[in-house]
Formats: C-alpha cells, sequence, structure tokens
C-alpha cells in the first residue's frame, strides 16, 4: 500500500535568502480501486518554469499530464496490477524505487525494470504489469512533448484512464 511522500520546497525571503517555504507530507489518490495509488509532488504550467511563480505547484489540477508544463509524481502498483495500454504526448523519466515490474510495449515485448533502473518513455504506447507479490514504487517526472511523428503523421495520446483527456 502507498504511504505519503515529503516534500520540501524552496524560495526566497524579502532579503533574496533561500528559504523553505513549504514542508509537509503529500498523501496518496487512489487510482483504479486501490491498484494503484499517485502521489503528486508538483507541477508547472509553463516550461521552462517560473521560479517566481508563488503556486503551490502540488495544488495544480491536471490530467496525466499538464500540457505546456511538467508534473512530479510518486506512482505506487500494487502486486497482481496491469495499467492499461497508454501513451501520452510527454517526455518521462521513470524511475524505480523498490521492487521490479514489467514495462510492457504495444508488440508485446516486455522489459523488467528493477530498483534504480530508469525508463525514458518517448511517447510510445505501453503499459506496467506488477506480476509480483509486493507494491513497487516508481517516481516519474512529466515534461510536455510535441508527440511523436511516424510517416509524417503525429501518433496520438490515448488510453489514459487517469484526470483528463491528454491531448493538445
Amino acid at each position: 500500500m502507498a504511504k505519503g511522500a515529503r516534500r520540501i520546497v524552496t524560495g526566497h525571503d524579502e532579503n533574496g535568502k533561500a528559504v523553505v517555504v513549504i514542508d509537509d507530507i503529500v498523501e496518496p489518490e487512489v487510482v483504479r480501486d486501490r491498484a494503484a495509488y499517485f502521489t503528486k509532488i508538483w507541477t508547472t504550467n509553463v516550461s521552462p518554469a517560473d521560479n517566481n511563480d508563488p503556486f503551490d505547484g502540488g495544488k495544480r489540477e491536471v490530467g496525466l499530464t499538464c500540457p505546456g508544463g511538467t508534473v512530479l509524481r510518486f506512482v505506487d502498483i500494487g502486486p497482481g496490477t496491469r495499467t492499461a495500454m497508454h501513451r501520452t504526448d510527454s517526455l518521462d523519466y521513470g524511475i524505480v524505487l523498490n521492487g521490479a515490474i514489467e514495462l510492457e510495449l504495444d508488440d508485446g515485448n516486455t522489459v523488467r525494470v528493477e530498483a534504480g533502473d530508469t525508463v525514458v518513455q518517448r511517447g510510445t504506447i505501453h503499459a506496467w504489469v506488477n506480476d509480483g507479490s509486493d507494491w513497487v514504487r516508481m517516481v516519474f517526472f512529466m515534461i510536455d512533448a510535441e508527440p511523436a511523428i511516424v510517416d509524417g503523421k503525429p501518433l496520438p495520446a490515448m488510453g489514459s484512464t487517469y484526470g483528463q483527456p491528454q491531448g493538445k
């Protein structure tokens, strides 16, 4: 089961000195009937980010991605869980923090991804399969991106089962 994640956000005081402006625990959000949990740490609505924006990026309402911006979240995937096949219009860095999981591509090929491994997801259709008996925790940093283009045609975002529809 997922646990909350501590986030420490820095900023500046009126004299330009570095200060901690947020130090809290972010609670996970249930996804897919407790088969997975998302813990949104921070988002931006633009890239490059605006370090002068006083808004708490963890409170921004976003879907799986944030068009024009970024999303940082922990994803906890329960034993026996297979996500839907999906593709987002984003460049995703997915890092396994604990456990092991299968990355399944749309041709049926799989790659085992273990703690410490990183997947750079570049707009491909994929699913995550936890065929083990333990929870898997990953962290994802998702950056809005142009869709992948094959044979002159953009490949559309598809299959998102979380939040807002994806795509531009």
